[in-house]
């Protein structure tokens, strides 16, 4: 039997002035698809930490985690098996510096507008459309769902 990877995700909507932060993906597996900021959780890490981490990272903002649209639970184009933690946050300090590697550019769009990007344009694009539609309905909750302890300790 072949077994494949089981990848834990942060991903994070970052609101600011009633718009919301897509990045364009320049990884070879994701060139072109937009996206949230999002990226793995390391071994041991806090999800929240690793939320906050990811955004950092690829865009230079700090946020304040504010509520989750909650897990999403996914196979994705490489057949790996993907949970991924979704968070909604507000821009909270930074600037933004995007990381060169892995992000070509960035848009920031209001909610409706991101149903006009092309389905074929998103990375994992059901997931993407699930959190869209999710965060239109205010199908939000609060973090405090989750009860996290550093693995390890």
């Amino acid at each position: 039997m072949n077994h494949k990877n089981i990848i834990l995700v942060v991903s994070t909507t970052i609101f600011k002035e009633g718009k919301i932060l897509m990045i364009q993906e320049s990884k070879p597996e994701a060139f072109n698809k937009w996206n949230f900021p999002s990226g793995r959780i390391e071994y041991g890490e806090d999800i929240q930490k690793a939320a906050l981490r990811e955004v950092k990272e690829e865009t230079g903002y700090d946020v304040k985690l504010i509520n989750t649209t909650g897990v999403y639970n996914f196979k994705s184009h490489t057949n790996n098996q993907i949970i991924l933690f979704h968070y909604s946050a507000e821009l909270s300090g930074g600037s933004l510096s995007l990381e060169r590697n892995e992000i070509k550019d960035y848009k920031w769009l209001k909610l409706e507008e991101l149903l006009e990007l092309e389905e074929n344009d998103l990375r994992e694009k059901d997931v993407v459309l699930q959190i869209i539609k999710n965060l239109q309905d205010g199908n939000v909750y609060p973090i405090r769902l989750f009860n996290e302890q550093i693995l390890g300790n």
